[in-house]
Formats: structure tokens, sequence, C-alpha cells
């Protein structure tokens, strides 16, 4: 097995996932298999109980496991299934320490750091990395191991000191370190600046470990002569020194280690001699069609956390997929929840204005997944405007709940229906508590994994959209769901679940027959879109937005190959223009440019 380990220094914040797994893209091009680890140095064991404002959104695995958002990143990227061993926590590792003391596996020895926790480290990431994630059987060829936090950090420390105990013991020709680092610009001298990165690299090789190839951060090329600098007071080849600069998406990020022949270092260090030249004529295409779409399609995006775009991270992934397939350049307006509702007419006029000016001009509406009852009633605002006025929706997870909700008040004259999670005494209760959930403990105690979801009408537009297929496997994460006791009034009424779980008890899809496209689904579809193979729910509502729905439902989940990107928005094959939000350049998220449309209340997206 052959290892490459990605650190960050000087800053948070750098694109450390990013890198990482566009350096599991360009080997993999190379014809490798790879497979990846994460490592969060926090001591939580899981990111199920963190706060999407302070950590960003929590993706869900096939198997349950609740995990940081970078290994959304090399799902997507690798197109891989991975576990919840794939992520790494301090927690989980000093948990596992803690019971085999507790089982004696120690013999009475002193349990320490040195040798215990650093040697659980290394265990970890063997046994993990030959667990195969790509379908087939069979350990990868190489693992891509990320280092969370900055060097420097002193949870960190363990870790650092357990890789460089196991950059020794795989072997140099086993194990590559790629450090990513910043190189500023002072606006006063407009001068890039290595300074940080020499004393990152200084750290980090006091620290037992010494980078094998350096990727800097920075708004534009590194000079020739900021590189020989690098060289010579890091100690790297200038050839080992790549230049991540700042690019329209990510998807160019494997197109630059490519063009600057990373690859090339990477195999040489790893003693993978003859390789292939990486093949990624499929990946470019798609990166170039992105870059050329300007005619747009807005969808309001309606939540709480509309602050942070990482909260929605794979939502907006999602978007982007189905957007790209449609060529259509996607156009996420930004609505907080709070915003929509009647006590902000009278507290925030402006902010209540604005909000339902950007609702009125989408083309198509989304709620998304969430817990607790703030902006509740903004979304089942949001839901209703999307119901009555034929604008097509998407609800995920609390989104369909939410539909739920809007349609027993709206047209089953329920004033009072809710879920229990906001209105324990409600007399009209569409939303209610899972029997197995658990009230007293908060991690890993939802429905959570991958499940089955089975149509039992073939002739809906969800099925449809899956292929016709008869069943479903897609993630979940919830502890509520919609009464089955409440289910024929709903259905006598207009609103069809068209999809349900194996016991045909608990509800996963629903549908509105007479409305161009409601659909709402307890599952969140976002975790399994891929680049080249976007999510049917969301390439559904793309398509709505866009007048292709008939078009894609025809093909059973896919776009006509005779439909052209000219003809959908791209411009004449020129780039569209770099896009600003606000009259200000785009935010960037994680360090990397983001010039997809955004209305500036989020971070756009990447």
């Amino acid at each position: 097995m052959k290892y490459v380990l990605v650190t960050g220094g000087v800053v948070s914040g750098l694109g450390k996932g990013v890198t990482a797994s566009s350096i599991g893209v360009l080997l993999k091009a190379c014809g490798l298999r790879v497979t990846s680890i994460k490592i969060d140095p926090y001591l939580n064991t899981d990111a199920g109980t963190m706060s999407p404002f302070e950590h960003g959104e929590v993706y869900v695995l096939d198997d349950g496991g609740e995990v940081d958002l970078d290994l959304g990143n090399y799902e997507r990227f690798l197109d891989i299934t991975l576990t919840r061993d794939n992520n790494i926590t301090t927690g989980k590792i000093y948990k596992s320490v803690l019971d085999k003391e507790r089982r004696g596996d120690y013999l009475g020895k002193t349990v320490q750091v040195v040798p215990h926790i650093t040697d659980a480290i290394q265990e970890w990431i063997e046994r993990v990395a030959v667990i195969p994630v790509d379908g087939k059987e069979g350990p990868a060829d190489v693992c891509v191991i990320e280092l969370g936090g900055t060097i420097g950090d002193i949870e960190s420390m363990p870790f650092i000191e357990a890789l460089g105990q196991f950059s020794y013991r795989v072997g140099s020709g086993n194990f590559c370190l790629i450090h990513v680092s910043l190189v500023p610009v002072l606006n006063v001298v407009g001068e890039q600046k290595t300074k940080p990165t020499q004393h990152s690299v200084r750290g980090l090789r006091g620290l037992g470990l010494t980078p094998d190839i350096l990727a800097c951060r920075s708004t534009k090329a590194l000079d020739e002569n900021v590189k020989g600098k690098l060289s010579q007071f890091c100690h790297v080849p200038a050839e080992n020194i790549i230049t991540l600069y700042d690019v329209p998406n990510i998807w160019h990020i494997p197109l630059l280690l490519r063009d600057q022949k990373a690859h090339e270092a990477i195999l040489k260090r790893l003693n993978l001699h003859g390789k292939s030249q990486p093949d990624l004529e499929e990946w470019t295409a798609r990166t170039e069609l992105s870059a050329m779409l300007c005619n747009p399609v807005k969808i309001a995006m309606v939540g709480k956390y509309t602050g942070l775009s990482d909260a929605y991270l794979s939502v907006l992934k999602a978007l982007l997929h189905a957007a790209v397939a449609c060529h259509r350049k996607l156009v996420v307006e930004w609505v907080a929840a709070g915003d929509l509702e009647d006590t902000t007419a009278q507290e925030a006029p402006d902010a209540h204005k604005s909000a339902w000016e950007i609702l009125k001009g989408a083309d198509g509406v989304l709620v998304p997944g969430g817990f607790g009852d703030r902006g509740v009633q903004g979304k089942i605002l949001a839901a209703k405007y999307a119901r009555e006025n034929k604008v097509p929706y998407l609800g995920i997870c609390l989104g369909m709940q939410i539909a739920v909700i809007e349609y027993a008040r709206s047209v089953l004259g329920m004033e009072d229906a809710n879920s229990t999670e906001f209105d324990t005494r409600t007399s009209n209760p569409c939303v209610i508590f899972m029997p197995e959930g658990s009230k007293t403990q908060m991690g890993g105690t939802m429905r959570l994994g991958s499940r089955k979801t089975y149509f039992n009408n073939r002739d809906c537009k969800a099925a449809k959209l899956y292929g016709n297929i008869s069943s479903v496997d897609e993630r979940h994460r919830h502890r509520y769901e919609v009464n089955p006791e409440m289910i024929e009034q709903f259905e006598n009424s207009g609103l069809s679940f068209v999809g349900k779980d194996e016991t045909g008890c608990r509800m996963e899809v629903i549908e509105i027959s007479a409305h161009p496209y409601f659909v709402g689904v307890q599952f969140h579809p976002e975790f399994k879109s891929r680049p080249g193979k976007p999510s049917p729910l969301f390439l559904g509502l793309i398509a709505a937005s866009s007048g292709q729905l008939n078009t894609v439902l025809h093909n059973c989940g896919h776009l006509s190959s005779k439909t052209a990107a000219k003809k959908q928005g791209a411009s004449n094959g020129h780039p569209a223009a770099k896009l600003y939000q606000n009259g200000n350049k785009a935010k960037y998220s994680n360090g990397l440019a983001n010039r997809v449309y955004s209305n500036g209340n989020g971070n756009g997206i990447h």
C-alpha cells in the first residue's frame, strides 16, 4: 500500500480537502485505485452533534456514519463509497484505547499517548486503507490521508507524531507528504511573500515530517524567483512546488495539478514507475462546459444557515451537478426562512420584502433538511407559495415534512397541524417522533445511512427520474416521520405518497401529480450526487425550473444526447465573464474561488 499525506500550514481553510480529492482524481486517472482517510483532531466522536454554523454540514455515509464534509468531496471526486472508519477523530482513537485498557489488553501497563495512542492511530490507518471503496475486490493501490487543522495545533500533536512514525515504518518509497501552505500577496508591495510557508515547513520538519511536495495557495501562479526561494529554504525541489491559484471552480484543481506535473512527482516518490499519463478527458470536458454556461436557472434556497454555504455543501454540489447536466448556469438565491415570516414584516420590513422578492423571482424552490423550530413558519410559507403558484419545489427531509404540514393546514383545513418536534400538544400531529428514536442521546441515535425506498406508483415523476426502477437506496438522517395514521386523508385530497420503506408504514417520497414538479423526500439524495451522475431528483428540479422536465421524464431520467450546449446557454465557446455579487468579487470558501452566482447572503458555491 502507498500512502499520500496532505497537511496544511499558516492558516486553516486553504482547501486541503479539495487538494486531497484532486490528488486522488489525478492518481485514479493514471490507472490507480484510490481510497481516502480524513483525520479530524477534535475530541468529538463524530461530526453528528456539531453545529453547521461552526463546522459546515454533517455528511452521512452509506453505513450511517456522520462525518466531516471533506469525505463528501472524496466521494464526489473519486466516485467511491467510504465507511465511517475512513473518518478518524481524536474521540474515536481515545475511546478505542480506553476500551482496550478497560478490557485489560495492555496487561496493567501505564497507558500513554506514546506509544498507545500513536500505535492506535497507525493501526487504524493500516486497517482502513485496505477496505475496498470502489466496488472492486481487494485493497486500493494508494491511500490519500488528509490531516485536518493546521500544523502547530496542540490537538494535532499525537497525529503528527504517529504519522512521523508511520512514514518511517512503511518506508520512504511508500509515503509521500504534500504540504498545503499559503503564499500571500501584500497589497502594499504587491509581492508574493514566502516567509509564512518557510515557518510552516520549519515547524513541520521540527515535528519529524519532511514535505516532498509543496502545494502553495495564492491568488496567482508563483513567480519563478519565489519558487526558487521556497526550494532553497524549504529543501523541496523546485519542480515539486505546485501553485494552487484561484480558479473559476474546484473542478479545475485536478487540471492544475496535472498541468504542473504533480502526478509525476508523486509517482516518482512512491516508486510507481511506468504508470500512464492521467486520462482526464471527460473531467476536462465537464469543467470547460461549466465555465461556458451563461443561461441562468435561479433556485431559491430557503433555510436557516444561509450565512454559511458549507452548511448546505452537498445540496449546492448536487444543484451544480444537475445544472451543468442541463447546460444551465446555476444561480443560488439565498433566502433566510425567518425573513419570510409575518413577524419579520413588522420588525425588519426591508428584509421581509427582499426575501419575498427573491422567492417570487426564482425559477425553483428548495427547502433543505434541518433541525429546530427557527424559521419553520417561513419554510411553510415558501412551500405554500411554490404549491399554489406551480413553481417547481423540492423538499428534503424537513423540507418534505414542512410540505406535509402546509398541505394539512391549507388543503385539509387543519389550522394547528404541526410536527411534534415543534408542538408536542398539536391536535393534528402530521409529523411524529419515530418509535425507535432516543430522546435522551443525541449522537448516532437517528435513522441513519442508506435505506431502501420502494415506489408504489411507477408512473410518478420520482420513479421515472430514477429510471423506472421499483426501488432505490438513498441515505437518511432524521428523527421524525410523517404520521402513518393520516396518510389516507392526505391521499384522498391529492397528496400522493409514492415512495415508502419496506414496511409500507414509513413515508419516503411525496408528490402532487397536478403540479409541474412538487416533490418531497425523507432521505437526502444530495449525498449520492456525483459530477458526472447528478442526483435524479435534483436533475428533476433543475429540469423543471428550466423547461426541460418532459424531456428528462421521456428519457427515463436522462437528457437527450442531442441537447446542445449552445442552445441551452453556452456562450458560443467563450468563457462566461467573471461573476460578481453585490458589486464585489465572489467570495471564497475553503480558500478556492466561487464564481457561481449568489445573491450575497451566502458564500456562493464551489
